[in-house]
Parts: C-alpha cells; structure tokens; sequence
C-alpha cells in the first residue's frame, strides 16, 4: 500500500442553519441566474410550506421561475429528459433542486442536458462533461451527499432498466443546509440515509492506499453517524442529531476523505447495490445495508494479511471491537494498528487480525439491525434465485470487473450476494 497523489478542489458554498432556505434568491443570483428550474419531488416540498419560502425568496431577488416537479426514488432517465427539454424551450439558466438525494441527481441531470442540446445519458454512457448548467442544492434528509459531491445516478427507465452514474468536475454551486427540513422523514429514511452516509465514507475508507489524516476523518464521520443515527431514529426533531447527519453526508461524499487516495479506489459496495435498487426500486441505503457486512465477510475470506488488518482496523476504531473485549487500534494490541506491523510479525498476528474483523463484523451488523436496517437479500425482499440475474446486471453495468479494494470478478460478485444473503453473521474460513 501506497500514499497516492491526489487532487482536491471544494468550491460549493455550505449556508448552514434554521431558516436559511430564505437564502435561495440571493445565492441563485449570486452564481448568475435569472431565470431558475424549481425542482422537487412528490409534492410534500409543496404541502410542507419550503416551496413557498423558496419561491417567494427567488422572487424577491428578481429571478424567474419555471417549476418541475415529480421526481421519484431511484430517479429515472425519462423523467430527467423531460426536465431538460423543458429547461431549453423556457431559457432556464439555473436548476434549483429542493429535496432529496433522487431530487439533486434528477436537477445535476437535467443541468447536464440542458447545457449540452439534450442529450443527456451520453455522460452516464462513458463521455466526460465538459459544460452544465449552474445548480443549488436544498437538501431534505441527510443521506446521499449529492447536495455537494459531483456525482449523480439514474435508471434507464426506458430501455435496459440499469441504475448508472456520471463523475464529473462539477459540484453544486451553493448547498442550503437547514436541519429542520429533515425533521418529517419517517424512522426508515431517516436510517436509510444514515446508512447511505456511513457507505459513502465506508467506501473511500476500504482503500489500497491509505493516509493516516484521510483514515482519523473517514473514522470520526463513520463513529458520529453510528452516534447519532439511533438519536434521530428515536427523536426526530433532534436538531444537534439532525445537524450532525447532515454535515456528515454532504464531507462523506465531497471527497475529503480521498486525501491520499488516488484513482477513487473503493470498496464496491455500491456498484452493486445499484442494480439491487434500480431494478427492484428499493431504498438505496436499505441495499446497502444488506451488501456491507457482506462484503466485509469477502475481504477477509479472500484479503491479503494487509487487507485483513484494515478491516480489524475499521473493526477496532469505528466499532470498538477487539477479541474477546472492547477498545481501539491502540488499545487492541498488534492487530488493528497496521503501521506497527510489518512482515514475519504482521503474519503471525492475522489470526487476531480476523478475530476483531469478524467482532467488528457482527457490532456493525448489531448497529444496521437496532436502526431498522435490512441485513440480508431476504430482508429485502429479494428471493435468492434472482441472484444470478442481479449479478448479470452488475457485470454488464461494469464490465468484466469491478475495481475496488478488491478486483471483483463475475465469481466474486456472485460470492457476494450469496453472502449477503445468509442470516448468519459468521465468517467462512480461508
């Protein structure tokens, strides 16, 4: 393993606080709009009174507005394609998006289209964007992360039914982060979304090229989501719960905790949790919740000794696991602390490597139950003889392989959900 070159650059503005969706205008005008595409989802945007405040703020700065509503979990191609026509014909100059994760995906979308004649799944094909629209981001429920990152993620609702994603060096111009607006998700999206930030930071943790500063962030945010998860689960209108989710998710998924870590290696979690939710349109972080246990179960079946101790170490220092006790990397003795191993010793100590992983394994899984979480396919409600054809999707949205911590093959994604699709807790053996 390897400290990597990398390159970090964060330029959307973060207006935190109670009442600062009164703020929309000032920044849409700010960042050059003058005419702005509302977008929202279902209506509760509406019923709930932030459409309003919202408006009426854009309207007293002078901005135009042009209204698009009906975006859906799990957003979809057709839906996106409608929104850039309409964006064209009315001279939209900047998306609004006020919502959810499915909401931002569906405004960076359309943003895309708009700015390029239309054609807006080329980019989810393979292109690289080179032009978008501006786009601001009020986010409802601290989940995805998408109100800061530059990425977004679609199903081909009109031919293949594959649930694809775009990078690009676009993020949102402005992020309006109250609190308060997550206060109505129901117990289950509240867990959902925990879930989704926990996977976010998960995913860059499991990395071939660790940094120690990059591993104590990735750390820090996965123990406050562990910490404040149950907290608004149980007491919705948790304001400092509330708060700490929703700053977790938007520095899960911006990429500061890729310092040091060059080429996005992760740990695969959701190049095949995509095709779980795009074709059986269940809750993202749900699927999520079922694959990760799972696959740490696959890294310690298949891993080196190295990448066994970096799950004892997320084991030790996110989940306090060590045999047979509790503790932390510097208390766990040699096996969580990966910088104090080195050859001959680091191999004679993977025995306790694997024990704190799989106690980490089975706290992890603990944690995902006591907050509503599905552990398993089953618990999803996907039957075990769909697996084959869950994993012929994966492949043909990935090609042969999957990079991550692990090169996944068609073989090892199959192990996966299989794995994912046991009751048990245990870890096979080597």
């Amino acid at each position: 393993m390897e400290y990597g070159n990398f390159s970090f650059l964060f330029d959307s503005e973060i207006v935190f606080g109670k009442g600062t969706e009164k703020e929309a205008g000032r920044l849409v005008k700010k960042y050059g709009g003058a005419k702005a595409m509302i977008v929202y989802g279902s209506g509760s945007a509406k019923a709930g009174g932030l459409y309003g405040r919202v408006a009426e703020s854009l309207r007293e700065a002078g901005i135009a507005i042009v209204e698009f509503g009906g975006a859906k979990p799990n957003p979809g191609r057709s839906h996106a394609e409608e929104g850039a026509r309409i964006a064209m014909g009315e001279g939209v100059d900047f998306l609004l998006a006020v919502g959810g994760g499915s909401v931002i995906d569906t405004a960076k979308t359309i943003a895309l289209g708009a700015a390029n004649e239309g054609d807006l799944w080329q980019f989810f094909l393979g292109k690289t964007p080179e032009k978008m629209l501006p786009v601001g981001t009020i986010p409802t429920i601290a989940a995805a992360g998408s109100e800061t990152s530059r990425s977004c993620v679609l199903v081909d609702d009109t031919d293949t039914g594959e649930k694809r994603g775009v990078w690009s060096r676009f993020r949102p111009r402005f992020a309006i982060m109250n609190p308060e607006l997550t206060y109505t998700l129901p117990p289950y999206q509240t867990a959902a979304g925990a879930v989704d930030i926990f996977s976010h930071t998960f995913m860059r943790y499991f990395s071939n090229h660790p940094s120690s500063l990059g591993d104590r962030l990735c750390e820090a945010t996965m123990k406050t989501v562990v910490k404040y998860a149950p907290v608004a689960v149980a007491d919705p209108e948790n304001y400092e719960a509330r708060a700490e989710l929703l700053l977790a998710g938007s520095l899960s998924h911006c990429d500061l905790m890729m310092i040091g870590r060059p080429g996005g290696s992760a740990g695969g979690e959701h190049a095949l949790e995509s095709q779980l939710s795009g074709f059986y349109n269940t809750t993202h972080g749900a699927g999520l919740a079922a694959l990760m246990p799972a696959l740490l179960k696959y890294f310690i079946i298949h891993g080196s000794d190295e990448q066994i101790e970096r799950v004892a170490l997320f084991a030790a220092n996110v989940f306090g696991a060590c045999p047979g006790g509790d503790g932390d990397a510097e208390t766990c003795g040699k096996a969580a602390v990966s910088e104090a191993t080195t050859g001959a010793a680091a191999a004679a100590a993977t025995a306790g490597d694997t024990a704190t992983a799989e106690r980490g394994i089975e706290r992890f899984t603990g944690w995902l139950k006591s907050i509503g979480m599905p552990v398993t396919l089953s618990g999803l409600g996907i039957p075990e003889a769909d697996i084959p054809d869950v994993v012929a999707r994966c492949m043909r949205a990935r090609g042969s392989k999957i990079n991550g911590f692990l090169t996944l093959d068609e073989a090892a994604v199959e192990e996966i959900f299989r794995l994912a699709n046991s009751a048990t807790s245990a870890v096979l053996s080597r």
